[in-house]
């Protein structure tokens, strides 16, 4: 055989191998996957070709965006994930459905979830993201697995140890005085009756003054930049449901577009670590880095001559400062708005919270110390997070075959955990799971259901959200300085429709009319 001969045998092989991977991949395995489950009895919606179960996903959003709930109404999985509450009716509370030819496990016990998510064998790690949200977060500790999760979580767990988050309490309360003053011009040029306000609008920009005050002691001018990148990518993420595997490698419109923003946003975040390094230079070794998460950050890896295990590269604190800009914005920034949305209804609940604000804390800004002392502020905040949680669903994937609870789960499946479900299933929480009280979380969050697992709000095991005490502590400081000052209404404009864009948010917004205290 001569030398052409040979290299069309080869391509003819390549391609033959190219040809079974995507039927594999698009009818072998998707076959193979429903038979395995079939004989353990568990169903769901069936596969299409290419766009799995998509098709269905995306005209049941289109239907349920079209609604508004009564305001009163804290139902809100239907208008949500209307596609879980339509097949868990159909199939069960476990059921198999397709992300395109990804296969996903649907699971509602809080059980399943603490083995989920407190395995430590390294069999489910965390799923696949598509490109967009991969330049959203990067590799911190929201994404890595295994060793590197490890070794970033020491570094950056000092950041929110009890005496630095006493220290970030202080720059919080400086920011949201900053809002709370500019809350109280607007109502006095009212002739100090009231104002209408967009309150999620205003809670979007203190949540991102306070990241740039706590991660890069920097006041929101300067954080800017970051936000408005991260705002952008956020919104592209959240437009897509399925990425063609390779696709993120073309020059594509929207590819180009999606680098361009990423770029932007390591630049910006590479020119602040090195004014830092440079600054820390001219000041002397002795000086350390600063007390916020990039001088801690920055001063673990440079004592890593000793501990290797804790040394991160300048990609790797970039990828950190993004996570926590990310994560810790979009959290507090919707726990924020649907807090004020739940004052605004419950007018008895408001009375109550400011009664205790103003015994602990009087007209004087609040401090950690105080901020530990409001109990009832605290239990709202527990059962806002409960019906209004920010983060909806979390997402494992299986890297062997294994047995989660009764079940043996195939290798690359996805595991769907529905916290916002789990939150509202009356077989933990009563028959009252759909209604609001703050008083079920009097005695502890393990014993305000009949799981100690099922409440979800910040995930549990080792990879507990790391933040829960930032946000809590900012959003307590927010709602004190706040009822301190205002009395909150509902708009009659408000249409009460959360919607699930990666985090949950109103889609009209939240118009609250603000008024002076009395």
């Amino acid at each position: 055989m001569g030398y052409l001969g040979t290299v069309w045998v080869a391509l003819g092989v390549l391609l033959i191998s190219k040809i079974w991977n995507l039927f594999n991949v698009l009818v072998w395995r998707p076959y193979a996957i429903r038979k395995w489950f079939a004989k353990q009895g568990i169903s769901g919606p069936p596969y299409s070709f290419i766009s799995g179960s998509l098709h269905e996903m995306k005209t049941l959003r289109m239907q349920a965006s079209n609604t508004v709930l009564d305001t009163h109404s804290h139902d809100i999985i239907p208008r949500i994930l209307p596609h879980h509450h339509k097949w868990a009716s159909q199939y069960g509370e476990v059921f198999l459905y397709w992300q395109g030819t990804e296969p996903r496990l649907f699971m509602v016990e809080p059980e399943i979830a603490k083995d989920l998510f407190s395995n430590k064998t390294g069999f489910y790690v965390k799923q696949k993201m598509s490109p967009s949200i991969m330049a959203l977060f990067g590799k911190g500790l929201v994404l890595s697995d295994g060793s590197d999760w490890q070794r970033h979580r020491k570094v950056v767990s000092p950041a929110f140890n009890l005496d630095k988050l006493k220290g970030m309490a202080k720059r919080m309360a400086v920011c949201t005085q900053s809002m709370v003053d500019g809350w109280k011009d607007q109502v006095l040029q009212a002739n100090g009756q009231s104002k209408e306000i967009q309150i999620n609008r205003e809670f979007q920009a203190l949540a991102a003054d306070i990241i740039a005050s706590t991660a890069f002691s920097a006041s929101y001018s300067v954080g800017k930049e970051i936000f408005e990148a991260e705002k952008e990518l956020f919104q592209r993420a959240a437009m897509i449901d399925f990425v063609i595997p390779g696709s993120q490698y073309l020059p594509t419109r929207w590819n180009l577009d999606t680098w361009k923003l990423e770029k932007k946003l390591r630049n910006r975040l590479k020119s602040i670590i090195e004014e830092r390094l440079n600054s820390k230079d001219r000041n002397g070794s002795d000086s350390g880095y600063g007390d916020d998460l990039l001088g801690i950050m920055l001063g673990i890896s440079e004592s890593s001559k000793k501990h290797e295990d804790l040394k991160l590269s300048m990609d790797e604190i970039m990828d950190e400062c993004k996570t926590f800009f990310f994560a810790g914005h979009e959290t507090t920034a919707n726990l924020l708005t649907w807090t004020m949305y739940l004052l605004s209804l419950y007018k008895e609940w408001q009375e109550k919270l400011r009664e205790e604000v103003m015994k602990e804390c009087g007209m004087e800004i609040p401090d950690a110390d105080n901020l530990n002392k409001l109990k009832l502020v605290n239990l709202f905040l527990l059962e806002v997070l409960r019906l209004y949680c920010p983060v909806i669903e979390l997402y494992r994937t299986t890297t062997k075959d294994t047995k989660l609870g009764d079940l043996m789960i195939p290798k690359n499946t996805t595991v769907a955990i529905p916290m916002v479900m789990i939150h509202r299933n009356k077989k933990y929480w009563g028959k009252d799971a759909d209604e609001f009280n703050p008083m079920r979380f009097a005695d502890g969050v393990a014993r305000a259901a009949t799981h100690p697992n099922a409440f979800l709000a910040f995930s549990t095991g080792p990879r507990a959200c790391i933040g829960q005490n930032f946000t809590m502590l900012e959003a307590k400081t927010a709602v004190a300085m706040i009822l301190q000052r205002f009395s909150l209404s509902l708009s009659p404009e408000y249409k009460h429709a959360p919607m699930n864009e990666l985090t949950l948010q109103p889609q009209f917004g939240l118009p609250i009319i603000l008024s002076m205290a009395r």
